[in-house]
């Protein structure tokens, strides 16, 4: 009994008019129907059938001029179902010209299978086929398809170019969008609907997805907050490149302030899950972000603490950047030192209440920096005015006493060409996206040139100022030059009295009482103090691994802030107190050539104007 329901079953399933038309053979078709090649036809898929299996209300020949359309869904009826509640066939049964069967398989005479290469749903061949529309631009402009030129930005991504290359396993456009049962990515139905792109994209990348779903992001995602990044917020739908990629939207240096920073640095997601505002901000403004702003490939970004996709809250015991991990994290950069740099902040600025060290530093250099340079910029237009209103006629240069020797205008020589590469270099760090710093964002080929500079002219500082302490320590011409520097009272009251007496002219000028005046005297002890801050501090950050060995987070923290708020002091001092002296100074101008000739200048005065 049971084999017989069950053959009862196949006779009332089967389409009648395929027994009915079974006594007219093919060749007696194709006799008139010569346009349908008999042998692309019998290597078609449907090469076994009759015509009249598809070709319905045929009874005998000549049959009728107008016969009931063929109907895939009479053998395809699965498929057919599915098809027609999708996208495509909703537009089709609305009068679209959308695709249909035959737009994607191609003839039915001629159909093939899908794992022929000569069919147009072969893996390989289905980007191609979806492109006959897709990349049809007064249809895509018709219908609203929002993806522009999908194909050709499928092509330039890391599936295309796989595709291209053979490996037949790459990501197609049915991989995603499905292929019967396409539907737009608002359709809750959708395999690229928000929620089920993680879900669509593991059915390639089973680990990632394993450690997205585990990852907060991926919590928040499945808990229906709609704000969580899926696998398309970071790494794109159409555009998907190798991180390994430089137009990559999770390559290295971009990865933190345009993906990351995409919803991290977003006030409105901010502000809605409470999260703190200024991460990216602090990232950015670290040794790693400005490092990886300037196109250093090699610094630390986000993902290389926080992990990649299986993200975790830094309160989660399994999270990288849980305190007791990150020994080990950061260990991966610092061999050795990660214990001293989990004692340090991170993402914090400096304030009262955390990193209170940096924070006084940075207080202290901001208030150091405007009253010193205040003070320069107020001397410097004082005495200004005071030797306009003294009506001298411009100087001459004559043949005069020595001031300088040859080994000592080769030490300033140096120090201006060492001082003037640290500062731009140094400064090219800290602001990367600067005009002037543009030479070191375009070269492109991953080694940090700008830190190579930076550290090379660093050596030639330090050198010179082992030379120069050699010089006034064990030569007599080096001990003379160091006496007359020596600080005396009288500079003391030589200042006060410029700024007392405003326009006055200065008791004792460079040159006459003294060799040097307390002009000369500020600015040499000055640079010797910054000197030695600069050295000691630039050697805490060259040598990091070293330096952390010994010495808490921070500490190179303080190092850090002193090293760029002394960088700012110098060349501020420079800009205003040394270049005003030697260029701007109306008994100067156009320059003291004293460096140059190594001759003291000797004034020839002439009437009063």
């Amino acid at each position: 009994m049971p084999r017989l329901a069950f053959l009862a079953v196949v006779f009332l399933w089967w389409p009648a008019p395929a027994f009915a038309s079974e006594a007219i053979p093919n060749e007696d078709c194709l006799a008139c129907h010569d346009r349908v090649s008999e042998a692309k036809f019998a290597s078609s898929v449907h090469g076994a059938n009759l015509c009249t299996s598809c070709h319905k209300g045929i009874a005998e020949i000549p049959h009728p001029e107008k016969l009931p359309s063929a109907e895939c869904a009479a053998c395809h009826r699965l498929e057919s179902e599915v098809y027609s509640n999708s996208d495509h066939g909703r537009a089709v049964k609305a009068g679209a010209s959308a695709a249909s069967c035959l737009n994607c398989h191609g003839s039915p005479h001629e159909l093939l299978s899908a794992r022929n290469p000569a069919s147009p749903v072969y893996r390989l061949n289905v980007p191609k086929t979806c492109a006959t529309c897709h990349e049809d631009e007064p249809k895509r402009v018709k219908y609203r398809l929002l993806e522009k030129h999908a194909f050709k930005s499928y092509s330039e991504t890391v599936h295309g170019k796989a595709l291209a290359e053979g490996h037949i396993q790459a990501a197609i456009c049915t991989d995603c969008h499905g292929s019967h049962d396409l539907h737009s990515p608002v359709n809750p139905d959708s395999k690229i609907y928000r929620a089920h792109v993680p879900a669509t994209c593991g059915k390639c990348h089973e680990n990632v997805l394993k450690a997205y779903e585990r990852s907060v992001h991926g919590k928040a995602s499945v808990a229906g907050k709609r704000e969580a990044p899926v696998c398309t917020d970071c790494h794109g739908e159409h555009t998907i490149k190798s991180h390994l990629d430089p137009s990559s939207s999770v390559y290295t240096t971009v990865v933190s302030e345009k993906t990351c920073g995409h919803c991290h640095g977003a006030e409105r997601i901010v502000s809605k899950y409470h999260l703190p505002a200024d991460r990216v901000k602090t990232y950015l403004e670290s040794y790693h972000g400005l490092a990886s702003k300037s196109g250093v490939t090699t610094v630390a970004n986000c993902a290389s603490c926080h992990g990649a996709h299986g993200i975790l809250p830094s309160g989660d015991p399994n999270s990288s950047v849980n305190k007791k991990n990150l020994p080990q994290t950061c260990g991966r950069c610092h061999p050795s030192v990660g214990e001293q740099l989990a004692k340090g902040f991170v993402h914090t600025s400096p304030s009262g209440d955390r990193d209170r060290a940096v924070y006084l530093v940075t207080l202290f250099y901001r208030i150091l920096i405007v009253l010193v340079i205040g003070g320069m910029s107020l001397f410097v237009i004082l005495d200004y005015c005071r030797k306009l209103k003294a009506h001298y006629r411009r100087s001459r240069f004559a043949e005069g006493t020595l001031r300088f020797t040859v080994n000592e205008r080769l030490q300033h020589l140096v120090l201006f060409l060492s001082f003037t590469v640290l500062a731009y270099t140094g400064f090219a760090l800290k602001f990367p996206e600067a005009w002037w710093a543009y030479p070191f964002s375009v070269w492109g080929t991953g080694v940090d040139w700008r830190g190579v500079i930076h550290r090379a002219a660093a050596l030639v500082f330090v050198a010179l100022g082992v030379v120069h302490a050699g010089y006034v320590a064990f030569t007599p011409r080096g001990r003379a030059q160091r006496k007359a520097m020596g600080l005396r009272k009288g500079d003391l009251l030589d200042a006060l009295g410029a700024f007392q007496s405003g326009v006055k002219k200065i008791p004792r000028k460079p040159g006459e009482a003294a060799p040097y005046g307390f002009v000369e005297k500020a600015e040499y002890w000055a640079l010797i103090w910054g000197s030695l801050v600069m050295a000691a501090t630039g050697a805490m950050l060259t040598f990091g691994n070293v330096a952390m060995k010994y010495l808490p987070k921070w500490a190179i923290d303080v190092a850090t802030a002193v090293h760029y708020y002394e960088a700012i002091l110098a060349t501020l001092a420079i800009l205003i107190w040394h270049l005003y002296f030697t260029m701007w100074d109306p008994e100067q101008y156009p320059m003291n050539l004293s460096m140059v000739t190594g001759k003291e200048k000797e004034e020839k005065r002439g009437e009063k104007l």
